[in-house]
């Protein structure tokens, strides 16, 4: 088996900081795709780009449809691709949806959505992940920081950070009720985090997240440096991440659900290698393991 050099260390004896050697966008100047140079230069510079309408209200409804008809099937609330909030039992995910629902299939599709992710990793890509994220009011629980490819990284063993994720809003996004938090500018330096991998730890850190979390030292040093950006917008918005941007939510304990659709694509040409910091792979509904382009 060919050794793939680790490029980005972690969940080792100590947390490391390692600058990051690969682009951030990976296309050429003037690749032809839906975003614009200074979209490009922006998204360069702060490792994300929000979109203030993506797809339009009516087609909202057909997915926002989608994800009620989902969450409520009683086969797919029984199938290890949901996972459950521990407090409520509520659905808080659904995986690989793209290929549960001809629905969202056609979304990942839609040259809309894999145009710009073509065009951001400069090459042709597949969905290593997909998922619908229900965040109902009174309670739903966040997801503390973290950076992406650190899990992608170690668990799942994508080799290099050509990877590029889109949150679609299917309910509005205000900023009192568990949104996205970014911080930018965090996607140009690797941080390693301490500690080994748990067997299994996938069914804990999807529900709540314990291995791969940097230091309360780590991340107040992050948000000193980068600040801290917080996405709101009407249904339909969306917000394209790097794979390494510092990341979280909150809890929404308001009355007001906020719920999207997230798709991660990753380049054809930076397919999963072995885990480089846990003993097996995760289940392929979570990290793919079939590399078919996207047509």
């Amino acid at each position: 088996m060919t050794t793939v050099t680790d490029l980005y260390p972690t969940r080792g004896a100590v947390e490391v900081a390692t600058p990051r050697v690969d682009p951030v966008v990976w296309s050429e100047p003037g690749a032809p795709g839906p975003l614009q140079p200074s979209e490009l230069s922006d998204f360069d510079r702060d490792g994300f780009l929000a979109i203030d309408q993506l797809i339009t209200p009516d087609e909202v409804a057909v997915y926002r449809a989608e994800l009620d008809r989902l969450v409520t099937d009683p086969d797919v609330r029984a199938d290890e691709r949901s996972i459950i909030e521990p407090k409520s039992r509520d659905v808080r995910s659904v995986f690989e949806v793209h290929r549960i629902s001809e629905v969202f299939a056609n979304l990942v599709r839609d040259p809309r959505v894999v145009g710009r992710a073509r065009q951001i990793l400069g090459s042709d890509v597949y969905v290593h992940q997909s998922r619908i994220n229900v965040k109902p009011g009174f309670g739903a629980s966040g997801f503390y920081w973290h950076s992406d490819f650190e899990t992608w990284h170690a668990e799942d063993g994508l080799p290099n950070m050509r990877t590029v994720s889109v949150s679609i809003a299917l309910t509005e996004n205000f900023d009192t009720n568990g949104g996205l938090m970014i911080m930018p500018g965090s996607h140009r330096t690797f941080l390693g985090c301490e500690g080994a991998t748990p067997k299994d730890n996938y069914k804990r850190s999807l529900q709540m997240q314990d291995a791969g979390i940097p230091s309360d030292g780590a991340l107040t040093g992050f948000a000193d440096k980068h600040g801290i950006k917080l996405f709101t917008g009407k249904a339909g918005s969306a917000t394209w991440f790097d794979c390494n941007c510092m990341h979280g939510s909150g809890d929404n304990i308001t009355p007001y659900s906020r719920s999207n659709v997230f798709i991660v694509f990753n380049s054809v040409e930076n397919t999963a290698v072995e885990p480089f910091a846990a003993p097996v792979p995760r289940p392929e509904f979570i990290g793919a393991r079939d590399f078919t382009p996207v047509r």
